[in-house]
């Protein structure tokens, strides 16, 4: 018997970076998220998944956090989470997880937060791989020169969201 694809409960919503989209469980545990449309979040998800969007309950939590973290009234995203990964792309998650709003890693320096110095193109393959964008903050993993690189949804998004967390570094700065 052929195992039946999973089915994700999805939703789009305006925010100041564009559209956003969130795809969640029956459980209401956020699986993917894209800036962009539904065709940008079902790039990120396996591709035998079904995408409907008739549990809009599911997704409100997500939808809540989401715009409380752009109106600067939230920090920590407390909605569960469920990404799919290995178990070292879920360390990598993990130590995204625990940079602290407001502040930047590099790729080597969270290697070495990891354990790993030597490790930052496997933690940058592990941080290009996290389907859960914003809320497992991603965009908070500079080069080491302070450069922003390495972002899915382009330069300019990751610079509007260090800049309302307040770290962009300096020489970005206009």
């Amino acid at each position: 018997m052929k195992p039946t694809a999973p089915t994700f409960h999805t939703t789009t919503f305006p925010t100041p970076c564009g559209p956003f989209s969130v795809a969640v469980d029956d459980t209401g545990a956020v699986v993917a998220t894209a800036f962009g449309d539904l065709h940008r979040l079902s790039e990120r998800l396996k591709p035998t998944c079904n995408l409907i969007s008739d549990k809009l309950s599911l997704t409100i939590p997500v939808k809540k956090e989401v715009d409380a973290y752009f109106s600067g009234k939230l920090h920590t995203f407390t909605v569960p989470l469920a990404a799919q990964g290995t178990e070292f792309q879920h360390k990598v998650w993990s130590a995204l997880v625990a940079i602290p709003y407001g502040e930047t890693r590099s790729y080597g320096g969270l290697a070495a937060d990891l354990g790993n110095p030597t490790a930052s193109r496997a933690v940058g393959s592990a941080n290009g791989a996290n389907p859960i964008c914003l809320l497992v903050p991603c965009h908070r993993v500079i080069g080491a020169d302070g450069s922003l690189t390495g972002f899915a949804f382009g330069e300019d998004i990751k610079r509007q969201l260090l800049a309302l967390e307040g770290a962009l570094p300096p020489q970005l700065i206009n």
